[in-house]
């Protein structure tokens, strides 16, 4: 594996390993095809994967159809991490949400008032999973790697809120190019590949009303299983003695607060509050 990082001057000290975290979204692909082009310079991506069983189906077959074979057509590497436990094993975050016995949840569903409990799924599952390689391959505090995350123009309020780890220093490529969502799609078809999915795990609670009613009528067996750990979480938190929460924030289970054959018309997520800005839905 040959991880790209900027050749020093001799004596200049030890090099510099750069990176790009791709979400899989619009944004990353964009940046790969930048990339691939030589407008950025990044010649590793990775991609921190959720779990097989937790990611969007479309995510994982737009990266294995389309992103892995554009990247290694083009000598980039795009690397899949995964979350692995001290024994080796590695764990979804379904797994983590279904486990028996288990007293917390850690994605962000909401509260019966609509607000967003506290969540660890990016924590864990993005941001360490992805900072384990990261200092694997020589990144530290002292020698921190640069670390390009594709947030475009029209959502400068993600990069602001984005906190910065001993380890990395973030860069903004599409920032620095100016570009937008907009321009992203343009720079995707240009390179021949079709627009992804927005990527986001299946059952996020951050999901617009408008992306749950899209789910229900286009991937009805995807939005039945949403209901299923709806109702899972719920029968837990009553063992608990603890109130309900919900993938939406209308107060009430999926399946009453998405009616089929009927207009979503709340859908007012603020983005700057989704999962760890440039972390993921990118």
């Amino acid at each position: 594996m040959n991880c790209h990082a900027i050749t020093p001057e001799p004596g200049a000290g030890p090099e510099t390993l750069r990176t790009f975290s791709f979400g899989g979204g619009v944004q990353s692909v964009a940046c790969l095809a930048l990339a691939a082009t030589g407008r950025i310079d990044y010649r590793t991506f990775l991609f921190a994967n959720v779990g097989d069983d937790s990611e969007h189906p479309a995510t994982l077959a737009y990266l294995n159809q389309y992103a892995k074979p554009y990247a290694a057509d083009h000598g980039i590497e795009l690397i899949e991490l995964r979350r692995t436990r001290r024994d080796g094993s590695t764990e979804t975050l379904y797994e983590r949400l279904t486990r028996p016995g288990s007293r917390s949840i850690p994605i962000p569903v909401r509260m019966s008032n609509g607000a967003p409990g506290t969540r660890s799924c990016t924590a864990d599952f993005k941001i360490r999973v992805l900072a384990k390689w990261l200092k694997a391959h020589g990144a530290s505090r002292a020698n921190p790697a640069t670390v390009g995350i594709g947030i475009s123009l029209d959502e400068i309020q993600r990069a602001n809120n984005k906190r910065e780890e001993p380890h990395e220093r973030i860069h903004y490529p599409l920032l620095d190019l100016g570009l937008r969502r907009a321009d992203c799609h343009r720079i995707i078809i240009r390179a021949g590949l079709p627009i992804p999915h927005k990527s986001a795990c299946w059952f996020c609670a951050f999901h617009r009303p408008s992306t749950w009613a899209d789910m229900r009528r286009d991937e009805p067996e995807l939005f039945e299983r949403a209901c299923y750990l709806e109702d899972h979480l719920n029968e837990r938190r009553a063992e608990l003695g603890k109130d309900p929460v919900y993938l939406t924030g209308f107060g009430k289970p999926l399946d009453k607060a998405i009616p089929g054959g009927q207009l979503t018309l709340l859908d007012g997520h603020d983005e700057s509050s989704l999962c760890d800005s440039g972390r993921c839905f990118t």
